[in-house]
């Protein structure tokens, strides 16, 4: 049973930064493509961030530049560092793990507030 755990989530005044991290348990992580999502109120969930097992990773156009996800296999976590927050940017996001249709996994997701 995977499980995965976000935290850093906050208020913060615009331009500002936050670190967001996702532990994750069981032994699959490294085979894994770890991705972060956001939802915003009255909007569908969309992606942010991913990065695959081999560390590639793609972002969303609207936090090119700004964000910046990053993975440490040893300690089953996936980070997403964000700066230069936008009033926007604020989602609940949420941390996920797949590999393929059989193991697909969320997080239960954490609040990021981006105002003045």
């Amino acid at each position: 049973q995977v499980q995965l755990v976000e935290s850093g989530g906050g208020l913060v005044q615009p331009g500002g930064s936050l670190r967001l991290s996702c532990a994750a348990s069981g032994s699959i992580f490294s085979f894994s493509t770890m991705g972060w999502y956001r939802q915003a109120p009255g909007k569908q969930r969309e992606l942010v961030a991913v990065i695959t097992s081999g560390g590639t990773t793609n972002y969303a156009d609207s936090v090119k530049g700004r964000f910046t996800i990053s993975r440490d296999n040893a300690k089953n976590t996936v980070s997403l560092q964000m700066n230069s927050l936008k009033p926007e940017d604020t989602a609940v996001y949420y941390c996920r793990l797949r590999i393929n249709i059989l193991y697909d996994h969320w997080g239960q997701g954490t609040q990021v507030t981006v105002s003045s």
